[in-house]
């Protein structure tokens, strides 16, 4: 079987989880086929062959991503199988797949009907990606689903996708690579004082992620406790302003308690700020499963989440971490959102309170992770996945 994996991110870079996810999927998938291609956007890299994002140039971004589709669908090989990750590789997926004449897999690590705030950063682009991505699921073969929770979602948004063309195939963690690392000199360097309880996040500046949620929760951390913030790249200009304004006041109040480093570390530096966490925070409002979370795991660090979306298949309750419910359809409502942040709060309070707790937490985390998640497994299952798909367009054809 020859695959041909379409996606906009690759590494080394790498800015989100769609773009980890295929990071190590494509060398699992090599042991289970004939050959795996890879089309990429954005710089030429090793292992791939990439696009530029520039045409036509000063468009909006979602116009520029589609003059790097058709460069992708022109430039794959002969295949068996097509696998688009997110929208902005889709429409490669679908001109590749009608061009072919051969099956179309697409992987629903995020919908757009599910991201509304997106109209933010794409403004008329919202609608072009919307559209691309309603095509994909339209024309899919086979649609994957990163969690059990993900099928609601795109039924919820494509009605017209039926139950047998979606597949749960879930995200996972090379508990190789992420692991307990105890070294501080990554500590060191960016002044993290060592001595007292270290809550940490890692992600993007957007709505997606609820940062702005952690920062006023962290106003009712114990006075004690540290709260480190890997996070950079904001959607908006208007989303920047608003959490400089939110991390400037929680950093009056809490002065040498509150780091922010804006550049993205590299992952063994992420692995060692994972380790040295008590407490990896995820106040995500929308999360189809959350790779960040098995991250921290891998390294036996306990989480604190929101229990949106995927993420109670990943943090069990009580036992690898803490949950803490959130309804996506109260956002608008000010009183129910910050009743969110305190209960947020209390969660992370319990555990830098309880240090041998959550210590047993991110030890049944880690097992978790190996047990559950390995990547070599999920390799496995999306090739089965292929193999579905080849069956559907055979089963199409033939009507």
């Amino acid at each position: 079987m020859r695959v041909s994996i379409f996606t906009r991110e690759y590494p080394p870079h790498i800015y989100g989880g769609a773009g980890v996810h295929v990071g190590q999927l494509v060398p699992q998938l090599r042991k289970f086929t004939d050959s795996v291609d890879v089309q990429c956007m954005g710089e030429p890299r090793e292992g791939a062959t990439a696009h530029a994002e520039d045409f036509p140039e000063g468009a909006n971004g979602a116009l520029r991503t589609l003059g790097a589709n058709v460069a992708m669908a022109a430039a794959v090989p002969e295949v068996d199988v097509i696998h688009a990750h997110t929208w902005y590789a889709q429409f490669a997926g679908i001109v590749a797949s009608e061009y072919q004449d051969v099956p179309l897999v697409v992987t629903a690590h995020s919908l757009e009907p599910d991201r509304p705030w997106k109209v933010e950063q794409l403004a008329g682009g919202y609608r072009v990606s919307s559209w691309i991505e309603k095509t994909a699921y339209e024309n899919a073969d086979a649609v994957i689903a990163v969690s059990a929770a993900m099928i609601k979602n795109i039924q919820d948004a494509y009605p017209f996708v039926e139950t047998e063309r979606i597949h749960v195939v879930k995200n996972g963690i090379d508990p190789d690579e992420f692991k307990p690392d105890h070294d501080t000199d990554v500590l060191d360097k960016l002044g993290i004082p060592q001595d007292a309880p270290l809550v940490v996040f890692v992600g993007r500046i957007t709505r997606q992620k609820g940062l702005i949620h952690l920062v006023r929760a962290a106003r009712r951390f114990d006075p004690e406790t540290v709260l480190l913030l890997l996070a950079g790249a904001p959607d908006t200009p208007e989303i920047a302003a608003e959490f400089n304004d939110a991390f400037a006041e929680l950093n009056n109040e809490r002065p040498g308690k509150v780091f922010w480093v804006q550049e993205m570390l590299p992952r063994e530096a992420v692995r060692q700020v994972n380790t040295a966490a008590d407490v990896f925070a995820c106040p995500s409002i929308y999360e189809p499963l959350g790779i960040v979370n098995l991250e921290a795991m891998a390294c036996e660090t306990a989480v604190v989440a929101s229990a949106v979306g995927g993420i109670p298949e990943v943090v069990v309750d009580g036992v690898t971490g803490l949950l803490v419910p959130y309804d996506p359809a109260k956002a608008g409502d000010a009183d129910y959102v910050a009743a969110f942040e305190s209960q947020f709060a209390d969660k992370v309070n319990e555990l830098t309170r309880d240090l041998d707790r959550a210590k047993a937490m991110g030890k049944a985390g880690r097992q978790r992770c190996i047990d559950e998640f390995s990547w070599e497994k999920i390799a496995q299952e999306t090739v089965d996945v292929y193999k579905a798909a080849a069956a559907h367009r055979s089963a199409k054809s033939a009507k």
